[in-house]
């Protein structure tokens, strides 16, 4: 026999409550309390504002946590209330409870500081977004407070510390072996672990690179934290003191803004040429501090018999071209392409094309730009006939200079752009390459 109490507790589900939004309060702040949402209970509305299903909400108050403005509450029903009355005379119910647990969740939070960035490498040469991300690493670390540092895993990889010094590192984090001259997961993440417990960092950047993407997976799975991948901004709430992880999302439709604020480190990767190169200071100094793999070779599943290097020489890489010319839909088909290449011939620079045209077959994917291609900063953007879907807009709109050429007078491209040609590509491209021919053979006649 049990005791009524007992069989009250198995009988009635304990109320979570609902969530409702405060009429006149939200900013539409781009749909953080939406991609917080673990039930999909929230869309927006024309606005940015959100709707909240009622039949989907568990009450979990991770929207009104999230909420920047405090314009989500949480609220029981009168069920729900009636309910809770009737606990409460049987002594089953603290109105404590649902906030004592979310706080044993937070406990040692506080032992987390300084901001990490992995300086990848291979054969001892580092990966250029390292110091991109060293550069915005100093700017999350000056509004924390903290010290900026940078850890490091390979052989014979020392000189890489002095480099971190140079882009803005104040610190080094060390582990040199043989067991790390060639990447595989299983040293590298335990390494990285190891380092990450001991030392208890409070933001880890990486890069989005395949090594990248591949470390910081498995690295967050091991500590159980929270990873955003492929950011396109990273900031400081200043007054929560968390990570403000900004990354397209719902099929680039939305820009969402991410916080881990129950688990530590907060994990986020960026991709190439997304953040600006910082200023070198080869003067610069610091502190390495060195640690020991502690794995063995036996101890490693995956074995390196073969390093066989991908044939460079026909291959162009779009992230460090300094002109791109861009073709997309408009292009209509593969040959049409010629008239940008006659373009970017005479610019000195690379032709490049949306997903759309590389969809089409017009062109190859490694000269996609966008979010599922490639993140571009170039001095000279020309995009032709490319509508400007934020999918793409994400992988260009850092360029110095752009260029858009599109009938549309009315296509989102235009509002990225620093100049616009509203007309027919076909014409417009052509007319473009002979007057830049005519100006290219004046300064040769003189």
């Amino acid at each position: 026999m049990t005791n009524s109490g007992e069989e009250k507790r198995k009988r009635v589900k304990r109320p979570r409550g609902k969530v409702r939004l405060i009429e006149g309060k939200c900013i539409a702040c781009g749909g953080r309390c939406q991609a917080e949402c673990p039930v999909d209970a929230i869309t927006l509305n024309d606005k940015g504002e959100p709707i909240i299903s009622l039949e989907k909400c568990i009450g979990c108050r991770k929207c009104v946590k999230v909420c920047p403005v405090s314009a989500i509450e949480h609220y029981y029903t009168d069920e729900e209330l009636r309910i809770i009355e009737e606990l409460k005379k049987q002594g089953l119910w603290k109105e404590e409870q649902i906030e004592e647990k979310e706080e044993r969740k937070t406990e040692g939070l506080d032992e987390y500081r300084g901001v990490w960035v992995f300086v990848e490498q291979q054969d001892g040469c580092a990966a250029t977004v390292s110091w991109e991300l060293l550069g915005v690493g100093a700017k999350l670390a000056t509004d924390l407070g903290v010290e900026l540092s940078a850890f490091i895993l390979g052989d014979s990889i020392e000189h890489l510390a002095y480099e971190a010094f140079a882009y803005g590192a104040q610190k080094v984090y060390l582990i040199e072996d043989p067991i790390l001259k060639d990447y595989r997961t299983e040293p590298y993440l335990k390494g990285t672990v190891d380092l990450i417990r001991k030392y208890k960092p409070e933001i880890v950047l990486m890069g989005a690179t395949g090594l990248g993407r591949d470390l910081a997976g498995a690295v967050a799975t091991e500590l159980e934290t929270g990873l955003t991948a492929d950011c396109t901004g990273l900031t400081i709430d200043k007054e929560r003191g968390l990570l403000e992880q900004t990354r397209p999302a719902f099929g680039g439709n939305i820009m969402a803004t991410i916080l881990t604020q129950n688990h530590r480190p907060q994990m986020a990767s960026v991709r190439p040429h997304v953040m600006p190169m910082p200023p070198r200071n080869p003067d610069a100094k610091g502190e390495i501090i060195r640690e020991k793999l502690n794995m063995r070779e036996e101890d490693i599943r995956v074995k390196v018999i073969e390093i066989i290097r991908e044939e460079q020489a026909e291959k162009i890489d779009i992230a460090g071209a300094e002109v791109l010319v861009s073709g997309g839909r408009g292009m209509q088909a593969a040959e049409n392409f010629k008239i940008l290449e006659e373009l970017a011939g005479i610019l000195g620079g690379t032709v490049s094309a949306s997903r759309a045209a590389v969809d089409a077959g017009w062109m190859p994917y490694e000269r996609q730009v966008g979010q599922t291609g490639k993140t571009v900063r170039p001095k000279i953007y020309i995009a032709c006939g490319i509508s400007g879907a934020i999918q793409h807009l994400v992988g260009m709109q850092d360029s110095d200079v752009i260029i858009a050429i599109n009938r549309d007078r009315d296509a989102p491209i235009f509002e990225v752009a620093h100049y616009g040609i509203v007309g027919d590509l076909f014409q417009i491209v052509p007319i473009l390459t002979r007057k830049l021919r005519e100006i290219a053979a004046k300064k040769c006649a003189a």
